[in-house]
């Protein structure tokens, strides 16, 4: 018995440690985005925990536009940006210091890492 209560204790505090850690992720990041073309591209996003849900909004080249169908498990994330009618995922990570994220359209795929600008 006294096991099993410590055990749930154990697995509720993990669980809300981690929903503290990934709290950590609200705000704006950056970083860039390497084509194998050699072209490269600025990355700048506003992210914004709500419960398990991601909001907020990605830098294009049609300026700013929301983050659409964000979740969150654990430290982990999904979402998309519609861009001129093309839905570009993103998959991510969320390391506490930096975020690795994967971009993906169709059968094109990138990752970048971002990192959190100090506000």
């Amino acid at each position: 018995m006294k096991k099993t209560i410590v055990a749930t204790a154990l697995l509720v505090f993990c669980f809300f440690a981690g929903f503290a850690a990934i709290e950590s992720l609200n705000g704006k990041w950056t970083g860039s985005l390497k084509t194998d073309g050699g072209d490269e591209y600025s990355l700048v996003y506003n992210f914004k925990i709500e419960g398990d849900q991601l909001t907020g909004t990605a830098k294009t080249p049609k300026g700013f536009l929301p983050i659409n169908d964000g979740k969150i498990t654990g430290d982990t994330f999904t979402f998309n940006v519609l861009i001129n009618n093309m839905e570009i995922d993103h998959s991510g990570k969320f390391y506490g210091d930096s975020v690795g994220v994967d971009l993906s359209l169709g059968d094109q795929k990138a990752h970048a890492t971002l990192k959190k600008i100090a506000q």
